[in-house]
């Protein structure tokens, strides 16, 4: 795996709603997962021009602050692929505030914001997070292969049928249509005081439209 600070090849991921966290924690302890992060709140600026080349293209400029400041491109997706498979460049940046105002000189703008807490755990060099976003409890398992990735998911007891290959802004905008929400931003403010039925993401094909 690559350091916690850079990153650069291809993600290989999968989410997952987490229906039982105590079982999900469990069957971790059982096969010997170790915590790497513990519990940390992630805020996350999404960048793009103005006129929104970069969602057009499926492309991610994303800035990201918890324990470190971290810059991240992503790449479209593989199409046709069971797992979300994208190239990713990301390395931590000295300063977050100086890092946004870099992009900002350079023409991009924040299209959007988003928030999660993040709890991270290593097990046989796939990394698998645990986290509270603010419409509900998910779970992600990056690894080296889309194998790795299914062979985990099936030793954690998690419905194959019912992977997430959507990211996290993409689960954002189709919530907001399917209840009519306007809020501009995934944040837990935003989501103060609604309520949204875990079902729902039960239902979605897994077909990998948007970066995270």
């Amino acid at each position: 795996m690559m350091t916690a600070e850079n990153k650069s090849g291809m993600e290989i991921e999968v989410k997952f709603l987490l229906q039982d966290q105590t079982e999900f924690m469990g069957k971790m302890e059982q096969l010997g997962a170790v915590c790497i992060q513990s519990r940390v709140f992630e805020r996350n600026l999404r960048f793009d021009t103005p006129d929104g080349r970069l969602r057009a293209s499926r492309q991610v400029l994303r800035l990201r602050q918890d324990t470190l400041a971290r810059l991240t491109f992503k790449g479209p997706a593989l199409e046709f692929q069971p797992v979300a498979i994208r190239p990713e460049i990301e390395f931590a940046v000295s300063d977050f505030d100086a890092a946004r105002e870099f992009l900002e000189a350079l023409g991009y703008q924040v299209s959007v914001i988003y928030e999660k807490y993040r709890t991270s755990f290593s097990l046989e060099r796939a990394e698998i997070s645990i986290d509270e976003m603010p419409f509900g409890l998910f779970c992600e398992i990056e690894a080296g292969s889309a194998e790795q990735v299914k062979s985990l998911a099936d030793r954690f007891g998690l419905n194959w049928s019912q992977r997430i290959t959507e990211s996290y802004l993409a689960l954002f905008e189709m919530l907001k249509a399917h209840q009519g929400l306007e809020m501009p931003d995934l944040t837990f403010e935003g989501f103060s005081g609604i309520r949204v039925d875990p079902n729902y993401f039960l239902e979605l094909p897994g077909s990998g439209l948007d970066p995270s």
